[in-house]
């Protein structure tokens, strides 16, 4: 579990306010025109202490702006490490990635995504956590770590779903036990029992061919050439957490992810985005206008996205939005040569420089 301690007031900090509670109470006790009952000297009275309480409030504003500044600078880190960029290209696919959080204090949100090359294929999850900000972040945490050592250990896409299922029941039960060590998991009525997260699993095999299994998450949308369309259009799995996993587990097969052709996930923060006159956002008709210019890279993509859902809800979006576009530039017949990495090896941190990093509201305005 993430936890974010905050700073102790320090003595420094102290002096201002105490030195202006000494002038007010000096000037009231050891001040002969304090004593006085005339209008004038109420007059000078009030405004020793209208200064005094100036000067205190301005303190404990700019106080609290630095801290304030101070949480946003730990928060964006703590994300940096969690919701890491995918490399802009990985085994033949062109991957681009952002997220934008709905909580302007903490600019951190509940949704994850990670892109990993394996030797079963490229292996990518996008999720959503239920709420946002810095209670969602260590949930992010949890699904996301299991992700990245599952997605190289499990064969079948079934196998890493479950070890994602673990993780979040391990994880809520520890966070339960550590805010009511009374009552843990077992409470129904607690606030922790209610948790859960929606999960997206793809495998991108290395011909293109696409399986999918969905736990509660919006289908992504296939650009092929000026067309798009779903991915898929059966129902999802309930979202992981309140419910358990069917015994039998067997991924969607989606088609195949053809040379030029794209697929962009996002979380539903996207499709209820609302303007002023409580309008949904239009994701497919977006997409299709960006895909005019083809062949639209996913850079692209991105950046007409990002502007049109800005435009769309006046910068102010009531929900965390995180976008992951992957477009197949393998040449046909000349797929590159897998890699002759062990099953446990890591991919490595970096691999260049991120197309996009998690924004705040404020950042994109």
């Amino acid at each position: 579990m993430i936890r974010i301690k905050a700073r102790a007031p320090t003595t420094r900090g102290a002096v201002l306010p105490t030195l202006w509670g000494a002038v007010a109470v000096a000037y009231k006790y050891g001040c002969p025109l304090a004593q006085q009952t005339g209008l004038g000297a109420r007059i000078v009275t009030s405004a020793v202490f209208l200064a005094v309480g100036t000067g205190l409030i301005l303190h404990v504003r700019r106080a609290l702006l630095r801290e304030l500044r101070q949480a946003r600078r730990v928060a964006r880190a703590a994300q940096s490490v969690v919701l890491r960029p995918p490399p802009p290209r990985l085994d033949g696919l062109n991957v681009a990635a952002a997220q934008l959080s709905a909580d302007r204090g903490a600019s951190v949100g509940g949704d994850l995504y990670e892109a990993i090359a394996t030797e079963y294929g490229v292996r990518v999850v996008m999720g959503d956590v239920r709420g946002h900000g810095l209670a969602a972040l260590g949930t992010v945490a949890a699904v996301l770590g299991s992700f990245r050592e599952a997605a190289h250990d499990e064969p079948e896409l079934g196998g890493v779903l479950r070890r994602l299922e673990r993780a979040l029941a391990r994880h809520l039960r520890e966070r339960a036990h550590a805010e009511h060590p009374a009552h843990g998991s077992a409470d129904p009525d607690h606030p922790v029992a209610e948790e859960f997260v929606t999960v997206l699993l793809l495998q991108i095999g290395r011909d293109g061919e696409l399986h999918a299994l969905n736990c509660g998450h919006p289908w992504p949308y296939r650009i092929s050439g000026a067309r798009v369309e779903p991915l898929a259009r059966v129902d999802p799995l309930p979202p992981l957490g309140p419910f358990p996993l069917p015994a039998e587990l067997e991924a969607e097969s989606c088609g195949q992810l053809a040379p030029g052709d794209s697929l962009v996930l996002f979380t539903d923060g996207v499709e209820d985005a609302r303007d002023g006159r409580g309008r949904f956002f239009s994701l497919p008709r977006t997409l299709r206008e960006a895909a005019r210019d083809h062949p639209v890279s996913p850079q692209t993509v991105l950046r007409t996205l990002f502007a049109a859902l800005l435009h769309h809800t006046g910068g102010k979006p009531t929900d965390d939005i995180a976008l992951l576009v992957l477009r197949n530039d393998r040449a046909r017949g000349k797929l590159p040569h897998p890699a002759a990495a062990p099953r446990l090896a890591k991919p490595p941190l970096f691999e260049g420089e991120p197309v996009a990093w998690p924004v705040s509201c404020e950042d994109s305005q």
